[in-house]
């Protein structure tokens, strides 16, 4: 019988070397702990990797644009000295359409400029839209780098309930309502009571799509609206960015960062099976060696965790149980695409700062609906969703001279799919690029090349269940308290020297390094526990 070589032990022991899973590893490296992580690909990043896809063509595989990742986390661990740098899109959107009509969002009073060529009433509108929006959105980001209040819990537990009550209590009544709202109605709910207009409407709608599998007129969809507005890119509250280099310089800095506190990076190691001895986790198996720790953070889907890194019995059963059912699919298929010139656009065809917008294909929140519906009864979205990013506009890093690369996200385009995604990935990439010429006549004539790659292809790739990008679906039922679970939302598994770091624990999903910061408390405040009691 062979058994895997041994490692030397380590306080803790991270599986993962996404974004989360460095973030996590540095804070516990700055404060005097032995960090180990184990990475299954070759490479560190996760989802957040810069990868060649076509001879001289470089792009972001599957994360690709900058904004929530948190200011903190870049101050902490000084990411901007090593190596990272961010340029801010020059119009954070565009909206085309089939006509002469589109509409353009950024900075600078662009956003109501826009809105007012629309419609008078709508730019009003506006200004009400984002006073209502600044006091849910301030109390929400006052709990990105904290645990939520844990369900069940002890004396910390109920501190952390005063403190959300009180953040409430000190909301005006209008304040609350508009909480409520947002955590219980629609996007379309929200966005017809200030917007008149189908263009405008879908500007801020294609937030609650973002990832999520449903409608924007499904109940919830709100939420998902507002997780997209925490965040701020170069320094600028809501602004979207762009890494030069692309996403795999934000961890390719992590790395660096971590290393120069002592991490121990090891790729190459996919995990086995969690090491579970007398009622804890104890460390992991991984690319034929065992790696003992004091404690594991496993920056994975908690599906994958508790379905199949953790022994069987190590959990109770309706622990087991209940994380078989963690929903998690968000429907979004991913590619780049190699451009000999840029696209031009019907209703805006002359290049220009558009081009480094986020470019929506989706100009309704109808459209967002029939996307959805057709691929619950078509297999996928007979008009897909669209956000086409150019970043070589910014970057003239990731292509050849005079030569572009488009990150193209679409949704929705279910995991399952009759005939199976291996054989039917290039048809649909065939469908997404047609669909795009529609509104950029020529733009498929101008693709040289491509990487195109379904929900299956993603989690085969990356280790996403379902393809799922935020390692969960973003639904009332899977956020704040219940996420992951009622009981464990504070990164504490129910399995002694277990915790969660990734995307599947509160906030949740996006490149934002909050889950991997906050497990990162939660282990030092044990530890600090355990030293005080020895």
């Amino acid at each position: 019988m062979n058994h895997p070589s041994p490692h030397a032990s380590s306080d803790v022991l991270i599986i993962g070397a996404g974004h989360n899973g460095l973030v996590c590893a540095y804070y516990l490296a700055a404060r005097g702990m032995k960090v180990t992580v184990v990475e299954r690909r070759k490479m560190v990043g996760g989802a957040a990797v810069t990868e060649e896809f076509a001879p001289g063509f470089r792009n972001s595989t599957a994360s690709y644009t900058v904004s929530l990742l948190n200011p903190r986390v870049i101050e902490d661990m000084r990411l901007y000295d090593h190596g990272l740098k961010v340029v801010l899109r020059k119009i954070d959107n565009f909206l085309p359409t089939l006509g002469p009509d589109y509409l353009l969002a950024g900075r600078n009073g662009l956003t109501r400029a826009g809105i007012a060529r629309h419609s008078a009433a709508d730019a009003e509108g506006y200004d009400a839209y984002v006073a209502a929006l600044d006091s849910v959105v301030a109390l929400l980001r006052a709990w990105l780098l904290r645990a939520p209040p844990n369900a069940g819990g002890g004396l910390a537990d109920i501190l952390s309930l005063l403190k959300l009550g009180n953040g409430v209590r000190h909301m005006s009544l209008e304040e609350q309502r508009t909480l409520l709202d947002f955590f219980t109605k629609s996007a379309a709910d929200i966005l017809d009571r200030y917007f008149t207009s189908d263009i405008v409407k879908a500007l801020f709608g294609f937030d609650a799509v973002v990832g999520h599998y449903a409608s924007p007129y499904a109940p919830g969809s709100a939420y998902v609206l507002l997780h997209h507005l925490f965040g701020e890119a170069a320094g600028v509250p809501g602004a979207w960015g762009h890494a030069i280099g692309g996403m795999g310089a934000i961890t390719q800095a992590m790395a660096k960062a971590c290393r120069e506190k002592g991490v121990e990076i090891v790729l190459d190691a996919p995990v086995d099976e969690i090491i579970v001895e007398r009622g804890r986790a104890a460390g992991a198996t991984a690319g034929g060696r065992t790696y003992r720790a004091k404690a594991v953070a496993a920056n994975v889907n908690p599906k994958l965790l508790f379905g199949e890194l953790l022994p069987d019995g190590a959990v109770a059963p309706e622990i087991a149980r209940r994380m078989a059912g963690w929903a998690a699919e968000s429907a979004t298929f991913r590619m780049n695409v190699a451009l000999s010139n840029l696209p031009r656009f019907t209703s805006l065809p002359e290049p220009g700062d558009h081009l480094t917008a986020g470019i929506i294909i989706a100009p309704s929140l109808g459209y967002m609906d029939r996307a959805y519906t057709s691929a619950r009864s078509e297999g996928w979205a007979r008009e897909p969703i669209v956000e086409m990013l150019i970043p070589s506009t910014l970057d003239d890093t990731l292509a050849p001279p005079g030569a572009h690369v488009a990150s193209l996200f679409c949704q929705h385009f279910p995991y399952r799919v009759e005939g199976g995604w291996e054989t039917r990935v290039e048809e649909a990439a065939d469908h997404i690029i047609d669909h795009v010429d529609r509104y950029a006549p020529g733009f498929k004539a101008s693709v040289v090349g491509r990487l195109a790659l379904s929900p299956w292809h993603l989690e085969q790739r990356f280790n996403l269940v379902g393809g799922d990008i935020f390692h969960g679906k973003m639904g009332l039922d899977q956020l704040f308290s219940a996420r992951p679970m009622l009981g464990h939302a504070d990164y504490r598994m129910p399995l002694p020297g277990l915790y969660l770091c990734g995307s599947g624990a509160h906030p949740g999903g996006g490149v934002t390094g909050a889950p991997g910061h906050n497990a990162a408390q939660a282990i030092l405040a044990d530890r600090r526990k355990l030293n005080r009691a020895a």
